[in-house]
């Protein structure tokens, strides 16, 4: 059975369709920042994850939890 990415990781997808923000993914040497994955909207960086993870599953994971609290913050849902 094939899951999609809104179904994995709900609050993802809630970011990016409803509230219009995006997410950065990966590493820049040149960048001072030094987390792996960011949740960023017009007013700035509302979340950041650790400076790295096992794997790609991991920080989406992360991810996911830490927009459920943003989100809850922004719209008390």
């Amino acid at each position: 059975m094939k899951f999609s990415l809104e179904q994995m990781y709900p609050n993802i997808a809630r970011w990016v369709y409803e509230h219009e923000g995006w997410i950065e993914i990966g590493d820049r040497a040149e960048s001072p920042l030094t987390s792996f994955v960011r949740a960023i909207d017009c007013g700035g960086m509302l979340w950041f994850g650790k400076d790295s993870y096992e794997s790609l599953d991991e920080a989406l994971q992360d991810l996911d939890a830490g927009l459920a609290v943003v989100l809850k913050e922004i719209y008390g849902e």
